[in-house]
Order: structure tokens, then sequence, then C-alpha cells
């Protein structure tokens, strides 16, 4: 597929800022963005205007006289701008002001890019050629299993791997990538954690990878904060991939901003007949390109993006990721039969998964989930395909 005119223009390097912000820049920059009416545009309006953030705090009184307001603009206090990155310092995150070196290039030339991002972990990461997946909390074992497929083979053919945090595929997505980057963002503060159980794996993106949130510290993610974070990881990534989609869910809300930033959107074909899969399939007639590997996305990106094709040839991948372990230990072994069996139901769809599969998307034991099976089977629910191969039957 060719680049389009557009998408070569939109992913030509541009050139990154070089000048170091002072520590009382900085601290104005803030002011600047938590001054009331001051969005994006508005914020680099001022700067590119008054040559800096100080020169413009300094303005802003007059500006609002002079435009009509009702009454005089709230300017940000320097107590609460400063109380608000000691609180990132604290959680060991950097704010990244879109006027400075290291702000994603790509998101950059985004229309209204967020003027400050808070970044914790490997900030080169977010300046590498990257992918994003993203796709159902409420993912099939099928839909995890493909995902781990898929963030691999990105990560050996050299691309960092963008996701949201959330349940399911995006924690598969950046459980694998992991060892080779992977750029996590979040809706609410950097110093939170949501959803509570991914403490660890939020943890190790940290330091192993990048965290990015454009939400001060302390902030508890809301609904609209969502919709905020699915537009930075599609402003992340060269190209977006939805693997697992219901007709009316969320992650379609990433899709959307990603058409709309110029980005491609691949979509990974499901079963006609599994709701999970009503997203990615209704997005495919819209015109997302289909997709059933890594590498037909890599095949799509790298002239877009003017790779050299040796570079990013699987043949010559980088040291392989570490073997995975087939199931993952149990962390709720008292689980009630009634629950193991809702839990095994979840994880299967119409498309045939191995045991060890269901057992690490849901976390319960092989032997417990045998069990589940065995009802499953008895009562006429499932199909299986030899001795290791299972799916949902559909009626």
């Amino acid at each position: 597929m060719a680049p389009k005119p557009e998408q070569q223009q939109l992913f030509r390097p541009a050139p990154l800022p070089t000048a170091e912000l002072s520590d009382e820049e900085r601290l104005a920059c803030l002011r600047l963005i938590r001054s009331d009416n001051v969005g994006p545009v508005t914020f680099r309006e001022l700067i590119n205007h008054y040559g800096g953030a100080t020169k413009a705090l300094e303005a802003l009184p007059a500006l609002s006289r002079r435009s009509g307001a009702g009454r005089p603009i709230r300017i940000c206090p320097r107590a609460d701008a400063e109380r608000e990155l000691e609180a990132a310092r604290r959680a060991g995150a950097t704010a990244l002001f879109t006027i400075e070196p290291n702000y994603p290039a790509l998101l950059a030339r985004a229309e209204a890019p967020p003027p400050m991002l808070y970044v914790k972990g490997r900030l080169e990461l977010l300046n590498a050629p990257s992918v994003a997946i993203v796709g159902s909390r409420q993912c099939s074992a099928a839909g995890a299993q493909l995902t781990r497929i898929f963030a691999a083979d990105f990560a050996k053919a050299g691309f960092v791997v963008v996701s949201g945090l959330a349940r399911g595929i995006d924690r598969a997505a950046h459980e694998t990538s992991l060892p080779t980057g992977t750029v996590g963002v979040i809706a609410g503060g950097i110093d939170l954690v949501y959803p509570p159980e991914h403490v660890e794996l939020q943890a190790r993106i940290g330091t192993e990878g990048c965290l990015v949130t454009e939400r001060p510290p302390g902030l508890k993610p809301q609904g609209k904060d969502f919709p905020r974070r699915n537009r930075i990881i599609a402003g992340l990534a060269h190209g977006v991939v939805i693997v697992e989609a219901a007709g009316r869910s969320g992650t379609l809300v990433t899709a959307r901003c990603a058409n709309d930033l110029g980005r491609e959107v691949f979509a990974v074909p499901g079963h006609p007949l599994d709701p999970r899969a009503e997203g990615t399939n209704g997005l495919i007639k819209q015109g997302a390109t289909l997709v059933t590997k890594a590498a037909d996305v890599v095949e799509v990106l790298r002239p877009i993006m003017g790779l050299d094709e040796r570079r990013y040839d699987y043949a010559a991948s980088q040291e392989p990721l570490p073997a995975e372990p087939e199931a993952a230990p149990s962390p709720v072994p008292e689980l009630a039969p009634d629950d193991v069996l809702k839990a095994v139901l979840a994880a299967l769809g119409p498309a045939p998964v191995t045991i060890d599969a269901i057992a690490r998307q849901s976390g319960i034991s092989v032997q417990a989930v045998q069990g589940a099976l065995l009802e499953l089977d008895l009562s006429g629910r499932i199909e299986r395909q030899g001795y290791s191969l299972v799916a949902l039957k559909v009626v």
C-alpha cells in the first residue's frame, strides 16, 4: 500500500526544539497551562507571540481586559504550580513541554497536542518507531494470545509498543513488549494506578519502559479522561492495531482518533458470531487495513516512515524475547466453582484456543480450568478440537 502524500508529510521527521528550559520558565509554562481559558492552541500562540511563558503570563491580565471579559482571568498561582511539580518529582516523573527537547515529535505534529506531558522512565522510547496495540478489556484467551504474538513480532522488528495499561489486550501487549520497549499511556495522575491490579505492571513500565499522562499527579481518572488518553495513544504511534473491540467499545475511540490524526488503522478480523469482534470487523468494512500478522503492519508502515527495510527484516531480528510460561500460576486459588466457570466462559470464544491460554487469561490454574471445561463439555456448551484446543459452541 503506497503512502498518501499527506502521510509522507506527516511522518517526515520534524526538527525537535534544542533549547533547554530554565526551571523558572518551566514553572511559568505550567502556570500558563493551568490558567483559565488557556488550551493547547492558545498556549502555543501565547508562547510564539511573546517569546516565552514568563512574558505571556505577564501579558495575560491586560489581554483579558482588552477582550472584554466580565471578570479578570484566573492565573494559576505560583505556589500551586510548584506543588504540582513537586508531587510529580516525588512520583519520579518529569514534566515535558511541547517547546522543549524530547517531547514526542510525532505527537507534536498532531493538531493541538497536549502542551505538557508527565513522563516517567525511558524517554528515548517516545521518539522511536512505534505501533499501538489496543483492544477489549474483556478479551478472549485467543485475543490475548494473538496480542502477545503481534507484540513479540513488533519488538523483534524494532518497534516500541504503545498501549493504554487497561485490562485485557492492553495488558498482554505491555507484558510482552516490556523487555524491548513499551509506552503506557494512563488516564489519571502518574502517581495513581488504574486498574488497581496493575500496580506491579505500571511500576515496571515506569522503569523499564515509559509512562505518559497529561493529567496532574493525584488526579483520579474519570470518564472524560479516557478519550483524551486514547488520543495520546494514537498520537504517539505510527499506526494503531485493534485486536478485539465490541460494537460500542471504547477501543473504537482510539481508532477514530488515529484516523483523525492521519495514522494508519489496522484491525484483526474476528469470528462473526463473537461480539468481541463486532467492532474490529466493522472497522474493516469502513476501510481499516485487515491484518493477521505483525508483518502485514510493518509492510504498510515501512514506506510511510521511510525505514530501512533491512533493519526491519524479521530474518535479522533482535535477540529473542524470553520465553513466557505456558500458564500463569493462579492468583485466586480459592475461587468458588461458579466463579471459575464464569471466568473460563469469559475467556472462551468461537475461535479454538489452548487450555494453557485459558488458564493464563483467566488467572486460574490449569487443573481448575480442566475441571470447568469438563462441566461445560458435559452440558454441551463447548467444542473440543483434539486434546488441547477448545472453543465455545455456537448455537
